[in-house]
């Protein structure tokens, strides 16, 4: 007959199968740069979630650096160009910099126009949200891939792979001495300011504040990214549990934006764009995920069944 000792031990793993089926997974942040030029990553944490281990540093060209995730963290991950230090010692950056005058953005947010990718980890029901926005411009593609999440949920790789910054409409585009055809891409929202462009005032529901012909350029070439405040339904992905890594790719597989002289046309009359957009892994993410998960359920499942036949026979 068993003994209390041996019901205690059983009632242990089977707190830890549950844990482990539960969710409580580790997360992590995979930043790569495949630009050919250096990015300077920079790091928003949200309101109450504890700050990463770095908030900005420097990616040459085929780096990479990998940041943990707290459980419950969310903000967001941006990438920073054309940076350099002054002779005083201040770091600024041409798009995307945070205010700090550092390469650390230290509570700093990105200045506008910048590619966001946004994330909520443990959040409603334990699913991970995460999407790439272009509400606030574009400075430079990105991409993000989950690996490793368990089944559930659209996860999926989402993000803008395509450079936006040469077909960008002439009144959204930003220029620089060092690149006079374009570093960066407006929103209409910075560029004009209205309520109409920033969905507030009287626009400040989905039902009066629509795509624009601004935001449907964004659309256009990058179908998953969110390209206005109220684009909700196509743009945002969610992952379950699992220990998961979000690889964040500058630079993925770019293919250029082409289209006829977009910078001479009104909004309105803004070409569709030829795109050429390969996602790694695409919809298959879920199915791979899917493939791996039980993995780690059946080797629990059998550490169980060992201990019973040790304690019952």
């Amino acid at each position: 007959m068993a003994t209390t000792a041996a019901y205690r031990a059983l009632a242990k793993i089977l707190v830890i199968l549950a844990v482990s089926v539960s969710g409580a997974w580790s997360k992590s942040f995979n930043i790569t740069n495949n630009c050919g030029y250096t990015v300077w990553p920079g790091v928003l944490s949200g309101a109450g979630s504890a700050p990463l281990e770095s908030t900005g540093f420097q990616l040459a060209p085929g780096q990479s650096q990998t940041l943990s995730a707290p459980a419950g963290w969310s903000g967001k991950l941006w990438g920073r160009t054309l940076c350099s230090t002054d002779s005083t010692g201040k770091f600024t950056c041409v798009t995307g910099d945070c205010g700090s005058g550092r390469q650390d953005c230290a509570g700093g947010n990105a200045a506008p126009p910048a590619t966001l990718a946004e994330f909520t980890l443990d959040g409603s029901g334990g699913m991970d949200f995460y999407d790439v926005s272009l509400v606030d411009g574009y400075n430079l593609p990105v991409l993000v891939a989950p690996q490793g999440a368990a089944p559930g949920g659209n996860c999926a790789p989402t993000g803008c792979e395509v450079d936006l910054n040469g077909a960008c409409p002439a009144d959204l585009r930003v220029t620089s001495a060092a690149a006079p055809a374009g570093v960066a891409c407006k929103s209409a929202c910075e560029a004009f300011g209205s309520a109409q462009y920033c969905c507030s005032g009287e626009y400040g529901n989905p039902s009066t504040c629509k795509p624009s012909a601004y935001s449907q350029f964004f659309k256009n070439a990058c179908p998953r990214a969110y390209s206005y405040a109220y684009d909700d339904a196509t743009s945002t992905f969610t992952c379950a549990g699992g220990d998961t890594t979000y690889t964040i790719s500058f630079c993925p597989s770019t293919t250029s934006v082409k289209s006829s002289s977009p910078n001479s046309q009104a909004p309105g009359d803004l070409p569709l764009i030829n795109r050429t957009m390969t996602y790694t892994g695409g919809d298959q993410a879920g199915a791979a995920t899917a493939a791996r998960a039980p993995s780690r359920l059946v080797v629990l499942l059998g550490a169980i069944l060992l201990v019973l036949a040790g304690v019952f026979s």
